[in-house]
């Protein structure tokens, strides 16, 4: 059984994709620039916000990526978050890991006070003990700067944590940690692109994953 276990949030704990593509093709329009699908802003996903917008904008448009992703962040701030929601078995799930003591914390390339802010008003029931989002002047996943410093915060040891996550950043930045990584079958990539990037372990559900935290 481990004693932690750190998760990705969006596409691992949140269906965030509704409101980042609202939010985003309201910046693309903004600027003049087309808006772009479910599919597209899904592969886009995963390596923060700045990454976010630069691959939206495409290459012509690189030299207004400052102006359009200081947009892009006030935007989702302001963004009431509605469109988000739940995975299934989720809630159960996160309760019952509680109940038995696993030390839970987020680690997430969204904007630090952005994941806040969804903590605070989405998961406050739920007693994550550290949440931790991008910020500045501190390296983005797959960095594991963030993993050892949720690490030291647990009170824990690495090999006593696994990492939890839906896409390719969460498997590198387990193996540069040297921590064992959980990649769910939920979010926004397939399996074939996690066993691409070196994905071990899956779970298919939360009722899954739960199993496979307290064995």
């Amino acid at each position: 059984m481990y004693k932690a276990v750190i998760f990705d949030l969006d596409g691992t704990l949140f269906d965030t994709l509704p409101d980042i593509r609202s939010v985003l093709n309201m910046t693309l329009k903004k600027f003049a620039l087309n808006a772009l699908s479910r599919v597209e802003v899904m592969r886009y996903i995963g390596n923060g916000a700045r990454e976010l917008v630069r691959l939206a904008i495409g290459k012509d448009n690189e030299y207004r990526l400052d102006e359009i992703l200081t947009l892009y962040k006030r935007l989702y701030a302001e963004n009431d978050g509605s469109r988000s929601r739940f995975f299934k078995g989720e809630k159960k799930t996160l309760l019952k890991l509680k109940e038995e003591g696993v030390r839970m914390a987020v680690f997430t390339n969204k904007p630090h006070n952005v994941a806040l802010k969804t903590d605070e008003n989405y998961f406050s029931r739920f007693g994550f003990d550290c949440v931790l989002g991008q910020v500045d002047g501190f390296p983005l996943k797959p960095a594991p700067d963030g993993v050892f410093k949720i690490v030291e915060k647990l009170g824990v040891k690495v090999e006593e944590c696994v990492f939890v996550g839906d896409g390719e950043t969460d498997i590198r930045t387990a193996e540069n940690a040297g921590m064992d990584c959980i990649s769910v079958l939920w979010g926004y990539r397939t399996r074939g692109q996690l066993e691409a990037a070196g994905a071990k372990k899956f779970a298919r559900s939360f009722k899954e994953l739960y199993g496979m935290i307290t064995e």
